[in-house]
Parts: C-alpha cells; structure tokens; sequence
C-alpha cells in the first residue's frame, strides 16, 4: 500500500484579507454597519423589557410573586438572542394593562421577519459577488430551506435602514406610554422602582 500524498494549505500564498478578499470593502463595511444595528435593537427590545415589565401595575397580593419572576426575566433579557428578545418583549407589551401600541401583532411580525435575516447575514458564509457585486450567503434554516437571494451594498443599506426604523418603533412603544427610554435623555417619566 502507498503512502497518500499529503498536503496543507499554504497560507504566505493566500490573498490579503482571505476568504473576503473578493468583495468590496464597501460591501463588508455595509453588512458590519447591518450587524451592528441587529446588535443594537437586542439592546433597546432588552430595554424596553423592563420599561414594560417595570411599569406593570400589580396587586398587593401579585406584586411579591411578580418581583420574584422580575430578576430571572431580566437576566434573560441581558442575555437573550434576538428571536427570544422579540418573544419577551411581545409577552411583557401584552401583559401590561398600560400599553398604548396599536398594531403590537405588525411590529411582532417585522421584527421576526428582520430576525430571519438577522440570521442569514451574521451567519451565512459569503459567496464571490458576481459581475454586479451581489453575493448569495450560503445559509440553511432549520427548516432546510436554503437562503438564495442576491445581496449588495445598495440591499444591506436598506436592511441597515429597516432595523433602524424597527428601533425607533419599539422605543416608540415605551414613549408612546409617556415613559422615558431607559437609558436616554429622551422626553417623558423616569421609570423609577417603588423599593
């Protein structure tokens, strides 16, 4: 029996900055700009998960049992993926009797829908661009379903863009209720705990 021929990726004869070497530099600052806005709507639904659960009024009788759920229920929300967050917060806007949002079942379904692409974006392995600069991220679901549109600097702005405007509608979802964003200068009541 032969000995097999061995080899070992060479890695002085690799392109700069390989495997992301064949697309633009605007392409990868357009999708991190992408990634980073998903990052920072986890932080504002975080937010405003305790805007919701903190500003639910409870009965005498409710309030030792509600408090007691109150710190696991935040710890989760400090650590959550956006999938979970967006379940959280959708839980805690239902419960309190004070919320003011009108279309709650709209923004639930956009924010789940971003979340999907959410998924593809950070965790799809990006393809070469073709003679456009659109590249197919190879990504399958746990449905198996296998992610195959063509995306492009001019495709991740508007993602960028939506998530930001999804921002802005779960922040309105606090201030709407005439409460200050946690964490903001912003106009409205400073959400302080009675303890």
């Amino acid at each position: 029996m032969t000995e097999p021929t061995r080899h070992i990726v060479n890695l002085q004869a690799l392109p700069e900055k390989f495997p992301t070497h064949k697309h633009d530099p605007a392409f990868w600052e357009s999708l991190g700009r992408a990634v980073a806005t998903f990052g920072f709507l986890e932080e504002i639904l975080a937010k405003a998960i305790f805007a919701f659960t903190a500003t639910t009024p409870y009965s005498e009788e409710e309030a030792q049992k509600a408090f007691e759920k109150w710190l696991p229920q935040l710890q989760r929300a400090l650590s959550d993926q956006l999938w979970n967050l967006i379940e959280s917060y959708d839980q805690a806007v239902r419960e309190n009797p004070d919320a003011s949002i009108e279309n709650l079942d709209d923004l639930i379904r956009d924010l789940k829908k971003a979340a999907k692409i959410r998924n593809v974006i950070c965790h799809g392995s990006w393809r070469s661009p073709d003679a456009e600069g659109k590249s197919i991220p190879f990504f399958v679901n746990r449905q198996h379903e296998r992610f195959d549109t063509a995306i492009d600097v001019a495709w991740l702005a508007q993602l960028q863009k939506h998530v930001s405007e999804l921002i802005c509608a779960v922040i309105n979802t606090v201030t709407h209720m005439g409460w200050q964003f946690p964490g903001s200068a912003g106009p409205g009541k400073v959400i302080t705990l009675p303890y």
